[in-house]
């Protein structure tokens, strides 16, 4: 269901002040007034997941701003202005009450404007963080002002998704790191969510050294859920030898899906889909349900 998120927390009064393309989305295409209430989400401030979902009534229309006051804090209740009900959940919780754990896109940067595809359709997907990152054969986004500008524009994706699918999840989008970085980030998060599972998708069959490794499939890797689980998919020309046995060496495990060779954009969603829908069906396929 449609959700529209707050553009900042509310005041001490419970009000929240908006203008700008908000505005226009909420009077102009919703078509809401003054009296009408609707679900609203709370942003994502200071590296929180956000609170969840509530219950927005229109307090004002002015010229070019409307304000809003908080009036429930479930939005469950329905709406004079004909926008959605429901509720949402923060994290990696889902409508339901059925937990996932968060799932997170680590992904290459792909040439041209691949990335805004793949990250609009990670966060109608629900996943948790799309994390972009440098490799050997990743087209360099350039120097700092374009990269904040893209970083700006995918943010502005990730927002429009949310608002469109009504995920519960809030999908966060980490700033671009290089290789390294990425290996410390992913670190750093095993660390803090044991256990937790890395997976790199690659469309050869993967070799450590002079060895072939022996690559397991996703219902292996994924019958014993994970506390975090990482999915990491490569940029054209996938990655290379070196680069493999680097993810090797820090703790993920291979993945070739089927026997096509996909592009970038359509292995993010694949993989990813195919991820969450077995953490899903957990119960159901291993007999637990």
């Amino acid at each position: 269901m449609k959700q529209f998120i707050l553009p900042a927390p509310p005041d001490r009064n419970g009000l929240v002040r908006v203008s700008g393309e908000a505005f226009h989305y909420l009077v102009h295409v919703r078509r809401l007034k003054r009296g009408d209430r609707f679900r609203a989400v709370l942003p994502h401030v200071g590296g929180e997941s956000p609170a969840g979902a509530v219950l927005v009534e229109v307090a004002a229309v002015e010229d070019g701003a409307l304000t809003v006051a908080l009036a429930g804090a479930e939005a469950g209740g329905v709406e004079t202005g004909g926008a959605d009900t429901g509720s949402a959940e923060a994290g990696g919780a889902e409508a339901g009450g059925e937990a996932l754990p968060p799932i997170l896109l680590f992904q290459a940067l792909p040439k041209g404007p691949k990335m805004d595809l793949i990250v609009r359709q990670a966060a109608e997907g629900a996943l948790s963080e799309v994390v972009p990152f440098t490799s050997e054969r990743s087209v360099p986004v350039g120097e700092e002002a374009r990269r904040r500008g893209k970083l700006r524009r995918w943010e502005r994706i990730v927002r429009e998704a949310l608002q469109q699918s009504g995920s519960p999840v809030f999908t966060v989008l980490h700033p671009v790191l290089d290789w390294e970085g990425l290996f410390a980030y992913w670190n750093k998060l095993r660390a803090a969510s044991p256990p937790a599972l890395g997976i790199f998708l690659h469309q050869e069959p993967v070799e450590f050294g002079d060895t072939p490794l022996a690559g397991s499939n996703l219902h292996r890797y994924l019958s014993i859920v994970p506390g975090l689980l990482a999915l990491v998919v490569g940029p054209e020309g996938g990655f290379s030898p070196a680069e493999v046995s680097r993810f090797v060496a820090e703790g993920f495990k291979p993945l070739k899906i089927g026997n096509t060779v996909l592009r970038v954009e359509t292995a993010a969603l694949y993989g990813a889909a195919a991820a969450r829908v077995i953490l899903l069906e957990t119960s159901s396929w291993t007999g637990n349900g």
